[in-house]
């Protein structure tokens, strides 16, 4: 398992999540990640998922 780190922002630069979730790779973080933004209702706001190596996993502005 990895951790994976969740950041969600307001147009306005105020952090709504700043969160460790674990996942088992980047494959299972990016298909479970996108369901738990959805349930958090910050799927269209400015929010990012990135390995622990800082990549890229899910981002949206």
């Amino acid at each position: 398992m990895e951790n994976y780190r969740f950041t969600a922002f307001e147009k306005t630069g105020e952090t709504l999540f700043d969160e460790v979730w674990t996942f088992e790779n980047d494959d299972k973080a990016k298909v479970e990640g996108q369901k738990q933004i959805d349930e958090k209702g910050v799927a269209e706001k400015t929010h990012r998922l990135v390995n622990k190596s800082g990549k890229l996993i899910l981002f949206h502005v």
